[in-house]
């Protein structure tokens, strides 16, 4: 059985130079952990070792420094006044220069391997995402990318746990945890019903008349239906749908059917409505735009190389484009 000394040894290993120690690089790696993290629990879940060999980090590093860089607390860890803040501040500032000066060395090799996480809803990787994929496949084959397809409410907790890299959430956010790198587009939501629904085509229907009328909804769980609804709301509209489901795609072919007039954002009904398969009906007021956005952990910079590579290639292409 490995004990907590040889665990140490593992997660901060010392710098020697001439037998004598420089810098205990991975002990400031783990204050700043705990620092962040608020508990020693979270820090040893974060970097994957065991909560002793955390609190022998951290005693390794008073010890050295010759005084506490923490106090303990009902909710776990806190930085003392008396160094532990200022501490905080030099090392996060040492550990991102670290970052950049590894992410620099990469890229002056243009090295672009391992894996990019994305998640995101599929209908979103379907229609807005794949030409961005295809274009940094084309430049970076080595790179793997995975997709998870999610809500945004699930996203945001995949990126917050270091299970996903890159997310695509529904605008607004309100979470300190994640950083929005930008706003990514701009989704127009209307509704479409099939030739069973000819009389509605050439006319404007007040909105508040539409719940009397068969409607087709996702999932009342998911974010895209709650910010409709949300809105809704707002002018005392509730819709009670005559089906939900739990796809846009579903919900189209529902529509194609006759089963309802469907909501769902524009551009994933092109070629329906080209083909004549589906026709817009047209609302007053009209539905309000969403916003999506790309969100991450931590800054850019912080973020290996094939990832900030990503980001780049969707910041350069796509801000306010319509779905």
């Amino acid at each position: 059985m490995v004990g907590a000394k040889d665990e140490i040894k593992r997660a901060a290993r010392r710098i020697h130079r001439g037998g004598k120690s420089v810098v205990d690089l991975d002990l400031y790696r783990v204050f700043y952990t705990v620092a962040k993290c608020g508990s020693l629990t979270k820090a040893a879940e974060e970097i994957h070792i065991s909560q002793p060999a955390i609190s022998q980090a951290i005693k390794q590093l008073e010890t050295q420094l010759g005084g506490k860089l923490f106090t303990r607390v009902s909710h776990g860890m806190q930085l003392t006044d008396t160094g532990g803040k200022q501490m905080f501040e030099l090392v996060s500032q040492a550990i991102k220069m670290l970052n950049a000066a590894e992410n620099s060395f990469k890229e002056s090799r243009n090295v672009a391997t391992g894996q990019i996480r994305i998640s995101a809803a599929d209908t979103i990787v379907t229609h807005f995402l794949m030409r961005y994929i295809k274009k940094y496949h084309d430049l970076y084959p080595n790179v793997n990318i995975t997709f998870k397809n999610s809500t945004t409410k699930e996203t945001l907790e995949l990126v917050k746990s270091d299970k996903a890299d890159i997310g695509m959430v529904n605008l607004p956010i309100y979470d300190k945890d994640v950083i929005l790198t930008g706003q990514t587009g701009i989704i127009e939501d209307v509704f479409v019903g099939s030739d069973k629904f000819k009389d509605l085509f050439q006319k404007i229907i007040p909105l508040r008349e539409i719940p009397n009328l068969p409607v087709l909804m996702l999932d009342q769980s998911t974010s895209t239906t709650k910010e409709i609804n949300d809105f809704l709301d707002t002018m005392g509209i509730r819709i009670v749908p005559e089906f939900e489901a739990g796809s846009i795609e579903l919900l189209v072919e529902m529509a194609k059917n006759g089963l309802g007039i469907a909501c769902v954002p524009k551009r994933y009904v092109l070629d329906e409505l080209e083909k004549g398969e589906l026709h817009e009906i047209k609302v007053s007021p009209a539905m309000p735009l969403r916003a999506t956005g790309v969100i991450i952990k931590g800054e850019v910079e912080e973020h290996p190389f094939a990832v900030r590579e990503f980001i780049r290639i969707l910041d350069d292409d796509q801000y306010n484009e319509v779905m």
